[in-house]
């Protein structure tokens, strides 16, 4: 969902780089762009300079434009929103955000609906300082919105925030949209910059950095702590860096001039928690193979383990003789009595595109949202229970309910796996 799934390792590996490229000297010269223009752009198939060229024209037009979007809104107070369960690539890039606004006077307040479950996410708030607030749906409404002007949106396009619909149905105007999935619909918004082809938002914002919309500066603690947390994005959502591309590895370099390497392994190094350990030990003894994707249903799972689903799957990714795998249970929310069934995909097959799979075997709700997608590598999907949320009181309906909704989505995924002997067969 862009999806409510964090990119995560089984084997936590430190980073630490040592540049050897030495900053280009860029040209300065602000570029004339209506504030108003919306592009979503990326990579050819070229290579070399011209690659490298492209990039920086491209960072240093967006960069100049986002800077004349600031200024026409000083002093103003935003509302910066996440999706639901972000990850790391979505927590560091709000944060630059956040420190660049404070530049115009401008208040930015980060916010998502959902939990930090992951362990990793975890650690990387506690230790970085890294101000992200949790707004449930019912918070949002007590809450005075009035005295918001804006509302962003990174590292998403508001198709994965249940917070959205309510801040527009306020009033507040979209300003800004930076994210590198591919487009999810059209976005009225004054400031719109989407690159599906760059492997992470983290990598977009250490551009900004570099056009100069903040100053780096190693003695300031929170700089030190905010570029350790991009490092971390970045390192996340390209795998280690394994398929990280020309302009990744340069925003790498730059960050490696400021962030704090022993933090980053102290975030990485985060343990898992036992009820983890539970759900990847089921995903295990639950797993079908077949064309070599692994495929598991885990059953129930409380709102805070969620993140458990995408460490199954990539657990399971490493077996032999597999390239795709898929977990999925049924989460349930306490707080909004809510149910909802939550996905994730790994693979390592370059062929399969997961936001084309998962698109293809979910398909969309009645207002033509889809329930999934994803990029390179990895892929989610959330699917709500609606009226069949709820009364697990009776352990009997609760199996029931499982059965029939584990049965439907192995159907779907299965139609697409192995098409021609797993379709379940009418009488």
């Amino acid at each position: 969902m862009q999806f409510n799934s964090s990119i995560t390792e089984f084997e936590s590996l430190p980073l630490i780089l040592n540049p050897t490229i030495d900053e280009a000297e860029f040209d300065n010269k602000p570029v004339e762009v209506p504030l108003s223009k919306q592009s979503i752009v990326g990579l050819t198939g070229e290579s070399g300079n011209s690659v490298g060229q492209r990039c920086h024209s491209l960072a240093h037009q967006k960069s100049e434009e986002l800077r004349q979007m600031f200024l026409a809104h000083r002093h103003e107070r935003h509302l910066v929103i996440l999706q639901d369960f972000p990850d790391p690539d979505a927590l560091s890039a709000a944060w630059a955000y956040q420190l660049i606004a404070q530049q115009y006077d401008i208040k930015c307040d980060i916010i998502y609906a959902g939990t930090l479950s992951h362990q990793e996410n975890i650690a990387l708030v506690k230790l970085t300082g890294l101000p992200a607030q949790r707004w449930t749906l019912q918070n949002l409404k007590s809450k005075d919105l009035s005295s918001y002007q804006g509302f962003v949106l990174i590292d998403n396009q508001g198709t994965t925030s249940g917070l959205v619909p309510m801040v527009q149905h306020v009033g507040i105007p979209l300003l800004v949209v930076i994210d590198h999935h591919n487009l999810q619909g059209d976005l009225k918004s004054e400031f719109v910059d989407i690159r599906p082809d760059v492997r992470a938002t983290a990598t977009i914002f250490t551009q900004y950095l570099q056009m100069g919309l903040l100053n780096l500066d190693s003695s300031i603690n929170q700089h030190v702590k905010c570029a350790t947390a991009l490092m971390h994005g970045l390192r996340s959502d390209t795998n280690r860096l394994m398929q990280a591309q020309e302009e990744d590895f340069m925003a790498a370099a730059y960050l490696s001039k400021f962030y704090d390497a022993q933090l980053l392994n102290a975030v990485l190094q985060a343990n898992r928690s036992k009820r983890v350990m539970d759900v990847i030990e089921r995903s295990l003894k639950n797993r079908i193979v077949q064309n070599n994707f692994s495929i598991a249903g885990v059953g129930y799972l409380r709102y805070d383990d969620r993140d458990a689903i995408p460490q199954a799957a990539d657990f399971l990714v490493t077996e032999e003789n597999v390239h795709t795998a898929v977990v999925y249970g049924i989460v349930h929310d306490e707080d909004d009595e809510l149910e909802v069934v939550i996905g994730s995909l790994r693979t390592s097959k370059l062929t399969l595109d997961p936001d084309e799979f998962i698109k293809e075997a979910f398909g969309q709700d009645s207002s033509g949202r889809f329930f999934g997608g994803g990029r390179t590598s990895a892929g989610g999907f959330e699917i709500p229970m609606g009226f069949l949320s709820g009364s697990n009181e009776n352990s009997a309906y609760a199996k029931m309910k499982w059965e029939v909704f584990d049965a439907q989505i192995k159907q779907k995924l299965l139609r697409l796996v192995s098409p021609k002997d797993n379709l379940i067969q009418s009488e």
